[in-house]
């Protein structure tokens, strides 16, 4: 039995106005300016819970390119942001929270008075789950806001009004009132630059850092006896580190042209004001800080590598700190002995520098070490997965009532015995409401059994699947940011999987179908544009080849194959949601059009059952819908069917034993689903109580047994 899982995606405005946008951001190269954003929206409001690649609300920007990230809250959720200096947004943002290290610019937007507060910066790596129950109210549900990075202050500001801040990132608006929370380097500080000209501080304002000025450099009375007396200025302090006190001096006025006394000395009250007010020892240190995090790590393949330095980091600072301090004392010295030499200048900086150069020294030996867990992590990820399959052998054979399915055979790991084909659903990939999963799963809804199978070259989402010869075929999807073009299949005998060659493009939310022997993949985007494209491949062959495209675009489609016939089904074609059907005869090499459904329908699943076709579900450009229509090919209609018990979307669906089998998925009021229901013809649908599957997004599922 053949079942294709179609997918889609969508987003949400966090901590506030929910917003749903389904489709892809379509950026084409401008050859003449900067860059152009079409936005394919359906613009109805919708709280979104997940998302995945190169979608609306996510700007997808690689590490290197991230220059800041706006968090949200309400006036219900401001004080506690603050109080425990941790910014939170949900699941579907860890693509890019991720990418947060010490140090980056940090905003906080109030969706409840539409004021932007800052300045923040991250006090560690963006990650999963500092506080499970923060913005609870105390209460026992865990937080719908796990993509979570620890913050401080780092200069405190008046908020900023969205007339004031929305023409600094007009780029991230993608409708009136919701924007993208990745900020570039430039967006990034223009609004540094916009909030501390409205710095304040306890008890009086902070200094003006946006104003640039030049250090005062004193003229001195040359020593060179050959030389005429008169002044000389001292060598320019052309140094990175030297440059970077120009941002955190006092600006220069009228009110005070230079702070020179009739010998060319800098005056000592004037030095003290420069040099040693606390606001400024503050401002120092944030400065020492932001040099010593400019030495950034190589990107790794890791996610999560911010956390296994945030130790190293620390003592880092806390040493910035300490000289800091050291220098601020020295300096504190010098003034209340009455006098300064401005030749002291170079050599506080050399001293400073000397130190940072043993900083990347420390961090390069921290690179080493960490290459070094890395691997160790990959080794152990490996013997998890192995322990994991013998323990499910020893459980099956300890438990008598895990041990029989059906015709008495026995359930053992994959890596023993041959699989029970014919009682089982495969699982692939998705998304389990914390990581992007590799996995591949054997579910037997008959004893509620979750066995896991060897793991994919990958993590995939937003795939497709079919089988062909009795093994399972994936084709497509992505992860995070990254899109697939790369095909393996799966052999249940030897547990074991196998690349095939590529497809022409890479794509995910297509749907793939197997016919006459071959596969014909339909569909889906890239991020870039909506589908209408066909391509074929012949396994005895071994190579893709352009079909006749469809009659429309479809993303996030749904198709599967009918008494030899393919049929592709609703999805998305860049503007709005589609009702339309097209089937596709290879006898006649051509698509034609067929009736349309009652309901427009995207995210969806599609089966086929007793010589029928079953439309589950899916998105309709408002909500996720729990309709079913059936369509039968000999009256040539739809007709409405029994109505799921709960709408849904984004969730995998195949037949079993004559029954229809929907299993995770993600529902309207933007949480994921862990019910798994069943239709049986003349019983209807039942929310059933198999709990072994979990939680389960953007997956897709297949069964190999059976005809």
């Amino acid at each position: 039995m053949m079942v294709i899982t179609g997918k889609g995606r969508k987003v949400k405005a966090e901590h506030g106005q929910p917003h749903f946008t389904v489709a892809m951001s379509f950026t084409p190269i401008n050859m003449g300016g900067g860059r152009k954003t079409q936005t394919f929206t359906q613009s109805e409001s919708f709280p979104s819970p997940w998302m995945a690649p190169n979608v609306p609300w996510a700007r997808n920007l690689k590490k290197n390119q991230l220059g800041g990230v706006v968090f949200g809250c309400t006036n219900s959720t401001f004080k506690e942001c603050l109080s425990k200096q941790l910014f939170g947004l949900p699941a579907q943002h860890f693509s890019y929270v991720q990418n947060i290290e010490p140090g980056l610019p940090l905003f906080l937007f109030n969706y409840s008075e539409r004021k932007l507060h800052g300045i923040y910066e991250a006090a560690s790596s963006g990650k999963m789950n500092f506080d499970s129950y923060a913005w609870t109210g105390g209460g026992l549900d865990r937080t719908k806001y796990p993509a979570q990075v620890q913050i401080h202050v780092r200069l405190k500001c008046q908020a900023l009004t969205e007339h004031q801040f929305k023409p600094v990132i007009i780029d991230n608006y993608y409708s009136q009132t919701h924007f993208w929370f990745e900020l570039d380097h430039a967006q990034a500080n223009k609004l540094m630059s916009k909030l501390s000209s409205l710095a304040v501080s306890s008890g009086s304002s902070m200094p003006q850092i946006t104003q640039k000025w030049t250090p005062v450099v004193p003229k001195f009375t040359s020593q060179n006896k050959g030389g005429e007396s008169g002044a000389s200025e001292l060598p320019s302090l052309s140094d990175d580190f030297a440059n970077s006190f120009d941002s955190i001096g006092t600006s220069t006025t009228s009110d005070d042209p230079l702070c020179l006394d009739g010998n060319n000395q800098l005056r000592e009250s004037s030095l003290c004001n420069q040099m040693v007010q606390p606001d400024e020892k503050d401002l120092i240190y944030m400065k020492l800080k932001e040099l010593a995090l400019g030495y950034e790590f190589p990107d790794t393949n890791m996610n999560n590598r911010g956390r296994m330095v945030e130790s190293a980091f620390t003592d880092d600072v806390d040493f910035l700190r300490e000289t800091h301090d050291n220098v601020m004392e020295t300096l504190g010295k010098r003034n209340d002995e009455g006098s300064f030499d401005s030749l002291d200048y170079p050599a506080i900086i050399a001293q400073l520098c000397g130190e940072v150069e043993e900083l990347k020294a420390f961090k390069q030996a921290q690179t080493q070490k960490m290459e070094t867990l890395e691997r160790k992590l990959a080794e152990a990820e490996q013997e998890i997965y192995h322990l994991e399959n013998r323990c499910m052998m020893l459980e099956s054979i300890s438990n008598p009532s895990m041990t029989l399915v059906g015709d008495e055979s026995l359930i053992e790991s994959g890596d023993e015995s041959h699989l029970n084909l014919d009682d089982s659903i495969l699982i692939v990939g998705g998304y389990d409401g914390v990581t992007w999963l590799s996995a591949l799963h054997s579910f037997s809804p008959s004893h509620d059994v979750l066995r896991s199978l060897e793991p994919m070259s990958c993590a995939r989402s937003y795939t497709s699947v079919a089988r062909l010869g009795g093994e399972l075929y994936v084709f497509g999807g992505g992860q995070n940011s990254t899109w697939y073009d790369t095909v393996e299949s799966y052999n249940a005998l030897n547990n074991q999987w196998t690349m095939w060659p590529s497809l022409n493009e890479k794509k995910g939310s297509l749907a793939v179908a197997a016919l006459d022997g071959k596969f014909f993949t339909v569909g889906g985007g890239n991020g870039v544009e909506c589908f209408s494209s066909v391509e074929m491949f012949d396994p005895n062959v071994g190579r893709w080849i352009s079909g006749r495209s469809m009659l429309q675009k479809r993303f996030a489609l749904a198709a599967v194959e009918l008494n030899g016939a393919l049929y592709a089904v609703g999805g998305y074609d860049g503007k709005e949601y589609l009702k339309s059907a097209e089937r596709f005869d290879p006898r006649e090499h051509s698509w034609n059009k067929i009736g349309s459904m009652d309901t427009k329908r995207g995210c969806h699943s599609l089966v086929k059952m007793n010589e029928k076709l079953y439309a589950l579900g899916g998105y309709d450009g408002i909500t996720m819908v729990p309709s079913v229509e059936i369509y039968d090919p000999r009256l040539g209609k739809w007709m409405s069917g029994e109505p799921m018990n709960q709408g849904r979307g984004f969730f995998a669906a195949a037949v079993l034993n004559n029954s229809v089998y929907v299993m995770g998925g993600v529902k309207s009021d933007e949480d994921s689903l862990d019910i798994i229901e069943r239709y049986k013809d003349g019983e209807g649908w039942e929310a059933t109580k198999l709990r072994a599957v979990g939680q389960r997004c953007f997956a897709s599922a297949i069964v190999l047994g059976g005809d």
